[in-house]
């Protein structure tokens, strides 16, 4: 059993798809760093050697992931509030930050309050 920064690497799958359990590598950074390694990325967890975990394990905990990136992520989010930029005020209100439109997207971010979306018109009613 695998484990890397709190977090148990699923056995079954292989190395690349297995990696990205853990918060902050992907596919990219886990191909890189297993060819960084030398190890085949055909590779099950529960296949590795002792040496190849222990290599593994210190590579990736090199870089800044779970705790430790959740922490700087959340900071870097605070400071924007702080200095009270716009990107801040947009994750205050937990609107889109980077110039997507909200008329007819980012329904999940701003609640499910405005539900219909209609033509704006009222049927005519029959007398």
């Amino acid at each position: 059993m695998l484990r890397i920064s709190g977090v148990t690497v699923p056995e079954n799958k292989r190395l690349p798809i297995a990696l990205t359990a853990i918060y902050g590598v992907g596919r990219p950074r886990a191909l890189h760093v297993l060819a960084q390694l030398g190890i085949d990325a055909g590779k099950r967890p529960s296949e590795l050697t002792a040496g190849e975990e222990t290599a593994l394990r210190e590579t990736i905990e090199k870089f800044a992931v779970e705790g430790e990136l959740k922490r700087q992520i959340s900071a870097n989010i605070r400071r924007l509030k702080d200095i009270k930029s716009y990107r801040g005020g947009r994750h205050a209100k937990h609107l889109p930050a980077r110039g997507q439109r909200t008329k007819t997207n980012s329904r999940t971010t701003r609640g499910n309050v405005r539900k219909t979306m209609t033509s704006g018109r009222r049927k005519l009613e029959k007398t």
